[in-house]
């Protein structure tokens, strides 16, 4: 073969495709985006990096851990731990060394049963709390329990004040000298204060009506005993007003018969009975 006619032969140039082509045959991996993938299985697994999503915020918890180190910690004691072992961890939490130094913001009008709050300073020093723990104790339980005596009174004014009604609606003008009478009875009878005791329903003793009726019965049967008498005119119920005119009129009593001498004076008697009666029912 003639070297004129000979051609050199030369490798086929392969095109290849650009990378900046967007070419979708290229193959070039992905790269992770998972920052724990590089990590072992044991590492990864563990439950403290759970919250931690980037190298950022694991840098942030390890410069945090490195300011910790030397600060003042405290154990938790076990099941075995003493009193003494429990005191040092209250104190380290900020519990006054004594019963004596914890401080109450009471308002300045509240009367304070002093001997409760010291067994209350006592006991809280006792079990650990802080100053703002058991200033918020006290707190918490002046308000409850005014709350309770507020809800207490509200009921005893409404019960007074319906018993009241009660017993002016049935004794009338009588209302008044019933009252002491039976008041005196309880105050030659029975101890101070006894009128006082708190029902079931809240109201007092000494505003219930039955009571009050009970006692005002007692003293009439009582009679002239100067322990029950009030002061004053004697009024009548107006029952007994009723009861009163009845008898005046009668039937051939004095009120009937105009020639009778003491006609005029029944008719007079009435007269003021229907009076006081109508006057009590205004």
């Amino acid at each position: 073969m003639s070297s004129e006619n000979q051609e050199v032969a030369t490798p086929a140039q392969t095109e290849q495709p650009s990378v900046l082509s967007g070419d979708p045959t290229n193959n070039t991996p992905e790269v992770s985006t998972d920052w724990k993938a590089s990590l072992s299985d044991e590492v990864r697994a563990d439950k403290s990096l759970e919250n931690i999503n980037d190298i950022e915020s694991l840098a942030k918890s390890y410069v945090h851990a490195q300011k910790m180190v030397g600060a003042d910690k405290i154990p938790v004691p076990n099941k075995f731990a003493t009193d003494k072992d429990w005191d040092a961890v209250y104190e380290k939490l900020g519990r006054p060394k004594t019963a004596e130094e914890y401080k109450f913001n009471l308002p300045e009008d509240q009367k304070v049963d002093e001997a409760a709050l010291k067994n209350f300073s006592t006991q809280a020093h006792k079990l650990g709390l802080l100053p703002g723990q058991a200033d918020g104790m006290v707190k918490f339980y002046n308000e409850m329990i005014g709350n309770e005596l507020a809800q207490a009174d509200s009921i005893a004014t409404s019960q007074r004040e319906k018993a009241i009604t009660e017993l002016k609606t049935e004794w009338g003008q009588a209302y008044d000298q019933k009252l002491q009478q039976a008041n005196n009875v309880v105050a030659g009878v029975f101890p101070k204060g006894f009128m006082d005791t708190n029902l079931a329903d809240g109201s007092k003793l000494g505003d219930h009506p039955a009571v009050i009726k009970a006692f005002a019965t007692l003293a009439g049967k009582m009679g002239e005993d100067n322990i029950v008498q009030s002061s004053g005119p004697t009024m009548m119920t107006p029952k007994q007003i009723d009861k009163e005119i009845l008898a005046l009129q009668a039937p051939g009593s004095a009120y009937w018969d105009s020639k009778h001498p003491g006609h005029d004076a029944a008719v007079e008697e009435v007269k003021n009975l229907f009076e006081q009666k109508h006057g009590e029912e205004q």
